[in-house]
């Protein structure tokens, strides 16, 4: 009997026990239900990484590319993301974004890069998102193969960037001088007719019969036609100096043509540069990539009509063009990286080439009827789209490598050298050899 009372005592104990525990628990469900709210609040506001929702991206740009529109239509879209465009100079923003990397403070969620500073980023690639971690995989096939591979590392495992645009080279030239010195207007016929280096040469030499002027004003441009038309320039994948193997024949046959009066003496963005746009000076504007329309619209406002455009000799280079990259510092790198992802993708470089004329890296977009019908009457109604799409896609891929503005620099001195104080273009070259070299030392 003890047994039994003692039995029921300790259950009794128990049952009284578990009792004031559910009260407690009652009696604090309010401050949980609280503290749940609070923590969805603060999850809406700072937003959870790949949600896409409640967060800021500071994104930095350059140049005229329209991204404010299409950021705002991004946001319509994504209610709960915001992003925030600084723009400034190409220069500025490069420098700022190196800076900020370098102190690991201060860089933005996103920032633009030229390729021609691509290889110079890639060397702090650890200051940068790996965007193969976030689905770049998946889009690569979207863009074409030498733009995709201008911010992949040399043995494919970190793609810095998403393409933007790109700059295939045509060539431009003025209608009213080829028509004085007998040549076909009409662009397919025009290319038929110089179609090859030597033909280019060909042309020269009648042009300055026919009319006296040039075949083309720039040193700069004529030895760039031929430069971007290979598949190695400057440096080889382990940044050794190749020049003599590679650029130097562009630049002999440039050195020739110069010295023969065939090619012109302006500097590139130089006010008689841009001047002889509208004068008529000269016969071909060479190696002129597609976001060359809008200068020569803009130096030669009168000479609608007499431009028109056509495919360079043996093939085309590119010469510009950007990529869209996630710094390190980044608190929200998904969320960056699906901005980016729709930023670039085929449908909005299409808005990206209507609104602002950037022409698109993914040639998906190039099978589009309304964008292969673009024309232009500025350039004779020169089916534009069609011919930069078909130079695009015969582009090689080539390695730039970090030194290469220091190589390149260099070349052009002496090319303007040679062009304006009549200096020996092979005491040029080597000096200019020697004073690249010099520099590589130091670096």
């Amino acid at each position: 009997m003890k047994k039994w009372l003692m039995l029921l005592l300790t259950v009794g104990l128990f049952m009284l026990l578990v009792a004031c525990s559910d009260d407690d628990s009652s009696g604090n469900n309010d401050s949980d239900d609280n503290n749940d709210s609070e923590a969805t609040e603060t999850d809406d506001s700072e937003g959870a990484s790949g949600s896409g929702d409640g967060v800021e991206l500071d994104f930095w740009v350059f140049g005229s590319a329209g991204y404010d529109v299409l950021a705002d239509e991004y946001m319509e879209e994504n209610p709960n993301v915001i992003i925030n465009i600084n723009e400034g100079e190409m220069e500025d923003v490069h420098n700022n974004l190196f800076t900020s990397i370098s102190a690991g403070s201060g860089a933005p969620d996103i920032s633009m890069i030229e390729v021609s500073n691509i290889a110079k980023f890639m060397e702090a690639s650890d200051q940068f998102y790996n965007l193969y971690d976030y689905g770049a995989e998946d889009v690569k096939d979207k863009y074409l193969d030498w733009k995709w591979l201008q911010a992949e590392s040399v043995d494919g495992s970190f793609q810095l960037g998403l393409p933007t645009d790109i700059g295939p080279t045509t060539m431009f030239y003025r209608t009213d001088v080829m028509e004085e010195a007998g040549f076909p207007t009409d662009p397919e016929e025009l290319a038929a007719e110089i179609d090859t280096w030597d033909a280019y040469y060909d042309a020269a030499q009648k042009i300055y019969d026919k009319t006296g002027k040039p075949i083309t004003d720039s040193p700069e441009l004529m030895f760039n036609a031929i430069r971007d038309q290979q598949d190695q320039q400057y440096f080889n994948e382990d940044d050794e100096l190749i020049m003599e193997d590679t650029v130097k024949e562009a630049y002999d046959f440039t050195t020739k043509m110069i010295e023969e009066g065939y090619v012109g003496q302006n500097s590139l963005w130089t006010p008689e540069w841009g001047s002889a746009m509208e004068d008529g000076s000269y016969a071909t504007l060479i190696g002129a990539p597609a976001w060359m329309i809008a200068n020569v619209k803009g130096n030669a406002p009168d000479s609608g009509g007499n431009w028109s455009l056509t495919t360079i000799p043996e093939g085309a280079g590119n010469w510009g063009g950007s990529f869209l990259t996630i710094p390190a510092e980044s608190e929200h790198p998904q969320e960056a990286y699906d901005f980016i992802e729709w930023l670039v993708s085929p449908e909005i470089q299409l808005k990206s080439f209507h609104n602002n004329g950037l022409f698109p890296s993914a040639p998906e977009v190039y099978e589009d009827e309304e964008f292969l019908a673009t024309t232009d009457d500025y350039f004779s109604g020169a089916e534009t789209a069609r011919i930069f799409a078909e130079a695009a896609e015969s582009v090689q891929p080539v390695y730039m490598g970090v030194n290469y503005s220091i190589a390149n620099d260099e070349i052009v001195t002496a090319l303007t050298n040679v062009a304006v104080e009549g200096a020996d273009p092979q005491d040029e070259w080597d000096a200019a050899i020697s004073r690249i070299e010099s520099q590589l030392e130091r670096q």
